[in-house]
């Protein structure tokens, strides 16, 4: 038996009118999944998980992103080398199905039907060669935002928050933490650095307020060593 219901990663859907209908209750309606691994990822993850006390089966990633997304993550740093996780996943890539190992020895077929999406910051050329970059059709390259894009962003985000932000923070922001000192913008930025503010003025129970002291220290933590 192999479980591929997974709460962490699958929203089940309530539809009433299933409630009367006779079907096998083991399985489960749910909204298309997207499931996102990064670093921790490990070949064991890409086949079936045996629990030996129950000897139900879980099931690896590939299988519980079907009819979904499955977004490998921070691509290249995983503990094992890329070019064995292509060559685990480049057959199921081509052929739109995946062989999985029973603990009996034997194998058994199974769909292979997703959105798979390589998510990296390193250079593709400098982690697999040319025939694995083929076989990945599309490459979309990611720019950092332009500074009105940043600053939109930023105000967004804290407003949604709660944030009281002054007229010229974000002015500010961009005019001495990234002009002055050529920093590239980042879309993750924002939300970090206004993590950075909430923390700060929960720990000195003070207002969410973004301002120039508010913003240099989230700045000095968020920045420390770059």
């Amino acid at each position: 038996m192999i479980r591929l219901y997974d709460p962490r990663s699958h929203q089940a859907i309530d539809v009433p009118q299933l409630e009367q209908a006779k079907y096998d209750r083991r399985w489960i309606l749910i909204h298309r999944p997207t499931i996102v691994v990064g670093g921790e990822l490990t070949m064991d993850q890409l086949d079936l998980q045996i629990n030996t006390m129950t000897g139900i089966c879980e099931a690896p990633v590939q299988l519980r992103a079907n009819c979904g997304a499955l977004v490998i993550d921070d691509f290249g740093r995983q503990r094992m080398p890329t070019s064995e996780m292509l060559n685990r996943l480049i057959v199921p890539m081509e052929k739109h199905h995946d062989y999985l190992n029973l603990s009996s020895g034997r194998q058994v077929a199974v769909p292979f039907d997703m959105l798979l999406v390589f998510s990296t910051n390193l250079e593709p050329s400098d982690l697999v060669d040319e025939a694995f970059l083929r076989r990945i059709p599309y490459k979309i390259e990611v720019l950092g935002p332009d500074e009105k894009e940043f600053a939109s962003l930023f105000s967004e985000l804290a407003k949604i928050q709660g944030f009281r932000c002054e007229t010229e923070a974000v002015t500010y922001l961009l005019e001495k933490h990234y002009r002055t000192v050529n920093r590239p913008l980042r879309y993750c930025h924002p939300r970090d650095l206004l993590r950075q503010i909430r923390n700060f003025c929960a720990f000195h129970q003070r207002p969410k307020k973004v301002n120039r002291e508010t913003i240099d220290v989230a700045i000095k933590n968020y920045f420390a060593g770059l």
